[in-house]
């Protein structure tokens, strides 16, 4: 299952704070909910699902900025795509906390 790490900058805003923004792109996550899986995180956000469902939302995403009045914005996108076997978040994280268990 592809993983995407992406990151939106909305340029021009009228204060440093994005938070406001980052509400609204979780708000679009959660209306899809049943096509990805999402994490925020204090940087980015991480997707999961189907490739094509991934690009879509994404395109949904890279959208929220220019439907609040932005008129520039930056989307910066990180995909891992394993195809050798299934990949998830979760999963992801536990085989780093098993190699961290072995030491």
């Amino acid at each position: 299952m592809p993983i995407a790490d992406i990151t939106i900058i909305p340029i021009g805003t009228e204060t440093p704070s994005v938070s406001s923004y980052v509400a609204e792109i979780q708000k679009v996550l959660q209306q899809n909910e049943g096509k990805v899986k999402y994490q925020l995180t204090p940087m980015s956000t991480l997707i999961e699902g189907e490739l094509s469902d991934l690009f879509d939302v994404i395109q949904q995403l890279h959208e929220v900025p220019f439907t609040n009045g932005i008129q520039r914005v930056a989307t910066n996108i990180r995909i891992d795509d394993r195809r050798d076997k299934k990949s998830t978040m979760v999963g992801k994280l536990q085989a780093v906390e098993e190699q961290l268990n072995r030491s």
